[in-house]
């Protein structure tokens, strides 16, 4: 009988030292991002003047370092928003839903209710603007503290991950699918290296009661304060400059639109890596976040201080190029996901001894993941209105593309394990990864 939790062989992110590197150096990348961009000093072309970067350093790190690490209006406000928003999740009324079958044969059920949670999280901005005749205290505080609160959220992903790890070698309250108490852990998050597993997640599925920490961690309180982040954007250049440029509303609604339709279309995260396969440990914890709402507004945060002016014509592309980027993905994920419900019967697939088919038509026999493709161009949308006088506002792209190689690496040593003569016989009907004809 095959065990529940088997030993992980395969470390991830090249093990331990992988893990260290990681966990010290993205946070001192979310840091550096700010160094380059702020309200004293933003970097013009490739040239860094690291004198005022210094200068910045000791405002901040020693004459300002209790106020940066250690900010208790900072700290109560986030767990105020953490808590918040949890609280919503919990009482705002939203549909259940099953996610994928686990290894013990259970389904766990998810609470889906992003549309309410969006249009009241949007009564009440525009309930603050009237009230506050659009000064807006809370978007200018947040503004004025982006770094504070990257820092408070740095701290709190390290407490969270921590607290994760530890509480995965609690027995459950009750037996789960085969009659134990074993918790679920993640395939990959059980090497017995307790640095390994607390940095990629020992446990798949770490709950509180209903409340499922994972879920909510993707797409609550980084994703809304990434758009909170950008909203404070919008409203300290109009206060700064009298206007909103072109380029900076452009990126608020193409991120907006983007935020906004992951909130509201949550339930196809269930089947997704993060959510189906991989635990939750610092990585997650950090990338969901901190990542998320602090490296992903640096265009908005750039245009503040370098403003573009777009113009019609340059705006069109850039909308077109999203949108076919929307297209792609999403029509792509749509029709996977009709394939995998037997609605698209007559399609092309390979199928494998275990049952399972991989599918090698429509969308898919361009590449093996087609969609990747789709959310790369968007993610060049968002770059291109920032312009071409510097190289900073283009870490997105160039940090997305990475990760989604990375991704499909994972994926592919994933598959090749899984279902071997099967996936070999699969790469030759689908040779291309990402993009059609060049990778």
């Amino acid at each position: 009988m095959v065990p529940l939790n088997e030993i992980t062989a395969h470390k991830d992110f090249l093990g331990v030292p992988g893990a260290i590197s990681i966990s010290l150096g993205l946070p001192i990348v979310v840091v550096l991002l700010y160094l380059l961009s702020n309200p004293d000093y933003v970097v013009d072309g490739f040239y860094i003047d690291f004198g005022k970067v210094i200068e910045v350093c000791n405002k901040h790190f020693v004459e300002g370092f209790y106020s940066t690490f250690a900010n208790s209006t900072c700290w109560k406000i986030y767990l105020g928003w953490f808590g918040g928003l949890i609280c919503l999740d919990l009482v705002l009324p939203g549909k259940l839903l099953k996610g994928v079958i686990l290894r013990d044969g259970t389904q766990l059920k998810y609470h889906i209710n992003g549309l309410p949670m969006a249009g009241l999280l949007a009564s009440i901005l525009v309930a603050r603007w009237f009230q506050t005749n659009g000064s807006m205290p809370e978007l200018q505080f947040l503004y004025n503290n982006i770094l504070n609160f990257s820092i408070v959220t740095i701290e709190f992903s390290f407490i969270l991950a921590t607290a994760c790890y530890l509480f995965s070698f609690i027995p459950l309250r009750r037996p789960n699918g085969v009659n134990t108490r074993s918790r679920i852990l993640a395939v990959g998050g059980n090497t017995k290296n307790p640095i390994f597993d607390w940095f990629i997640g020992r446990e798949l599925n770490p709950r509180i009661g209903s409340w499922d920490i994972k879920l909510f961690c993707e797409l609550r309180p980084g994703m809304l304060l990434w758009l909170l982040i950008n909203l404070s954007c919008l409203h300290q250049q109009y206060l700064k400059e009298g206007r909103i440029f072109d380029s900076l509303l452009l990126v608020n609604f193409l991120q907006m639109f983007y935020i906004i339709d992951g909130v509201l279309n949550e339930e196809g995260l269930l089947t997704m890596m993060d959510i189906a396969t991989d635990g939750f440990g610092f990585m997650l914890a950090f990338g969901d976040l901190t990542l998320v709402p602090f490296t992903y507004s640096l265009q908005s945060r750039y245009l503040v201080l370098k403003p573009v002016h777009l113009g019609l014509f340059n705006m069109v592309l850039i909308c077109i190029l999203a949108f076919a980027g929307y297209y792609i993905f999403h029509s792509a994920n749509s029709q996977k996901s009709k394939f995998r419900q037997g609605l698209l019967p007559s399609m092309k697939s390979i199928e494998t001894e275990t049952g399972s088919k991989l599918l090698v038509d429509g969308w898919w026999r361009r590449s093996q993941h087609i969609n990747y493709l789709g959310d790369w161009l968007i993610a060049w949308s968002w770059c291109l209105p920032t312009g071409f006088n510097s190289v900073l506002p283009y870490y997105y792209v160039i940090y997305f593309g990475v990760l989604l190689v990375h991704r499909q690496t994972r994926d592919e040593d994933k598959c090749q394990r899984k279902y071997g003569k099967y996936w070999t016989m699969y790469q030759k009907e689908v040779p291309y990864k990402i993009i059609p004809y060049v990778y």
